[in-house]
């Protein structure tokens, strides 16, 4: 029987949906919901509220602008996260994120940075909702207007709107003790809350000053906080998916990514489960010193600031970004939320599926005012940004202590440096026709060398050179036609296919080859070592090195050392899958389905005594992106293959009770091998690759980490 696409995409869509519990958001205008204001009606907060922050660094006034916009903007995109909380299918609910009986321990659990000033809520608010309240003669710094910025949460980037739908019908729906204890009235699509929660890009930035590190980190104080050296703590799955429960394959997937990561393409999935560290700024203008000239066109030339050929700066870790600072700004915030009234028209949010179309930046500018709001902005951002120096481990309380006193071992870590990693690792490069290392043995022992250099060349290099794990490499959401078309350079999107690589067979141990497709996929720039001291774990994926939680000079220390010592021998790596920590089933809370599939499924005794319909089992122990990385658009046959290879399973499973060890059995040897068929990235090992430097002697090595540390 020939199976048409529709069917076979049918099949795919039903997997993704157990899978993330998402479903398709419904189609609007693309018209934005600004309440009839207009750009104008969004100053920048001229007063420096924030003087503490960053080491109390003097900024001019418009990089006190910036600063204030990057802390505080949310660009309109707590309408999306509203959205989400209604239409997300029980995954996402922000508002529950910013409960205030999670402060005591927010930092520990979800990674997030308490505001100073602000202390647990002693009661609910009149709405019954649980929300930080001031300390009596603290609070958020005064001269901060809702209008336009919101109120505080007591949270570091998030910040809380009052829902003008919650009116009338709304207001006498509503029940807050409900909300927190009852999931199907939570979870509910027609529920309206009394607030909407936005997030700023310092939400996932802000974090600690490693030179300035709190003394409790659930209590920080205002000067040990840096606006944009990212967090590094943050644990993306508690934070943007609180409401996903134990026993679940998405819970298992979030449970094991790293802290200190995000999956920017979860929401507008490429159907790779790609979590990557999220990027410090510093050193903006040595990094745009090394930007080298990109072709650009179509939708992209409507960018600001954007012509036919440019120098740009590659920020995201493919290279993907490459229409210089403004584009890269402007598609955070359209990243996290803003103007979603026309991003969500162009993909299909959390399961993909259909084709994505791109985001158009001439229809953001003729319907969105908080794009335009947002347009005005970016330039005292990157103001700000130029700004933002190093931290080093000489500043920071007892750093010296880590630091050799042996300036023959210093010099040596100098000259290995200038030998191994420079020609990589510096944004000051060596002039033409000129021996490139005898160039940097004599420029790395000069005590200015570390000055305004931004310790990366700012390439892209073909991970078939690199080795480290593709997954990140093989993303497609920047490629021609995709969502982020306009916001990726035609030397991007013209990049060939670096060919194949070898990856790693999970079932059978054996190294198997994959073709990287072109188009842009197979790269990445070279990351910066800018105060690497203090921001292990390494790799894109912050997978090398022990995750400390620990953001004190000791801690940080800790981290660094650890993941040095794998850098450099690979042999003390520990070859990291991500697998489920136990048995778990593809699950999906009934109250969130259509009544028609959820009174059928309840009628044939296929929801569970907790209201969750699941398809299982998935036994311990199971690759998460052997599933994760499922593409719905691979071959139709292959697919085919793979739903009735699970049919299959399932049933046997069943019928003969099988035991784990059996189950794991059936799984490997009947299903593994469909699934591995129609992955879109069958590279499971995270912390491999980045070989340079493993060859070195000891001593070389054990000098080379001494000079890191004053990086």
């Amino acid at each position: 029987m020939k199976l048409t696409r529709l069917q076979t995409t049918t099949m795919a869509g039903l997997m993704a949906m157990a899978f993330t519990g998402g479903c398709k958001l419904k189609e609007t205008a693309p018209a934005d919901n600004a309440g009839g204001r207009q750009p104008a009606d969004f100053p920048e907060l001229a007063a420096d509220v924030f003087q503490p922050m960053d080491g109390g660094i003097a900024l001019n006034a418009n990089e006190i602008k910036g600063r204030n916009t990057w802390n505080l903007w949310c660009a309109g995109d707590e309408q999306f996260w509203e959205r989400m909380a209604r239409e997300s299918y029980g995954l996402i609910d922000l508002l529950k994120t910013i409960d205030s009986r999670n402060r005591t321990n927010r930092f520990a659990t979800m990674g997030l940075i308490n505001e100073p000033g602000f202390r647990p809520a002693s009661k609910p608010d009149q709405f019954g909702l649980w929300i930080d309240e001031p300390i009596d003669g603290g609070g958020e710094p005064a001269g901060i207007d809702p209008k336009v910025y919101g109120h505080p949460t007591g949270i570091m980037g998030f910040r809380l709107f009052e829902n003008p739908d919650f009116t009338g019908d709304a207001v006498k729906n509503w029940d807050g003790a409900r909300y927190y204890t009852n999931d199907d009235y939570a979870v509910s699509s027609k529920l309206i809350r009394p607030y909407k929660v936005g997030i700023s890009c310092g939400a996932c930035h802000i974090a600690f000053n490693p030179c300035k590190p709190p003394d409790d980190p659930e209590n920080p104080k205002w000067e040990n906080l840096a606006s944009a050296i990212a967090n590094q703590y943050i644990r993306e799955g508690p934070v943007f998916a609180h409401n996903v429960k134990p026993g679940g394959f998405f819970w298992e997937m979030l449970k094991t990514q790293p802290p200190g990561t995000s999956d920017t393409s979860r929401i507008a999935t490429d159907h790779i489960n790609n979590p990557n560290t999220i990027n410090p700024i510093f050193e903006l203008g040595a990094r745009l010193a090394v930007a080298e000239a990109e072709e650009v066109a179509g939708d992209s030339l409507n960018l600001p600031g954007v012509s036919a050929k440019m120098n740009v700066p590659h920020v995201l870790k493919d290279g993907a970004d490459s229409v210089g600072v403004p584009g890269a700004t402007l598609r955070v915030y359209v990243n996290i939320g803003s103007y979603s009234q026309h991003w969500l028209e162009q993909h299909n949010a959390l399961i993909g599926l259909t084709p994505q179309k791109p985001f158009s930046v001439k229809t953001a500018q003729e319907n969105s005012v908080y794009w335009l709001a947002t347009q005005t902005k970016f330039t005292n951002i990157a103001n700000f940004f130029m700004h933002l120096k190093s931290y080093r481990l000489a500043d920071a309380p007892g750093g010296s202590d880590y630091l050799t006193k042996d300036e023959a071992v210093m010099t040596r870590g100098k000259i290995v440096f200038a030998e191994n990693c420079a020609s990589c690792h510096s944004s000051k490069q060596p002039p033409a026709n000129v021996d490139a290392t005898e160039w940097f043995r004599a420029e790395v022992v000069k005590s200015n060398f570390l000055e305004d250099n931004f310790l990366s060349d700012d390439h892209r290099y073909p991970i078939t050179k690199i080795k480290t794990n593709a997954e990140r490499t093989a993303g497609t959401n920047a490629k021609r036609g995709h969502i982020w078309d306009a916001f990726s350079s035609e030397t991007y999107k013209n990049l060939p296919s670096v060919g194949e690589i070898e990856v790693t067979n999970v079932f059978t141990g054996t190294n198997e080859s994959w073709t990287v497709p072109g188009g842009g996929s197979g790269y990445y720039r070279t990351a910066s070592l800018i105060s690497c001291w203090s921001s292990a774990p390494f790799l894109h994926n912050n997978s090398l090195g022990e995750f400390t939680g620990d953001p004190s000079v000791a801690g940080r220390m800790k981290a660094f050392n650890d993941a040095a010592q794998k850098l450099l021998w690979p042999e003390k790596r520990d070859n990291i899958i991500w697998r489920t920590s136990q048995e778990c089933n593809l699950q999906i809370q009934a109250a969130v389905m259509p009544a028609f599939l959820r009174d059928g499924l309840k009628l044939a005794g296929k929801v569970d005594s907790d209201g969750y319909f699941r398809i299982g089992p998935i036994p311990e122990g199971t690759p998460i992106n052997l599933l994760a990385n499922v593409d719905p658009e691979a071959d139709p046959v292959n697919l085919v293959k793979l739903c009735l290879k699970l049919k299959e399973a399932f049933a046997k499973i069943k019928l003969e009770h099988l035991d784990i060890a059996a189950t794991t059995e059936v799984l490997r040897t009947e299903v593994a091998p469909a699934l591995w068929k129609v992955s879109k990235c069958p590279d499971f090992l995270e912390d491999r690759g980045h070989y340079f430097g493993s060859e070195l002697p000891d001593a070389d090595k054990l000098a080379l980490i001494e000079f890191m540390k004053t990086f």
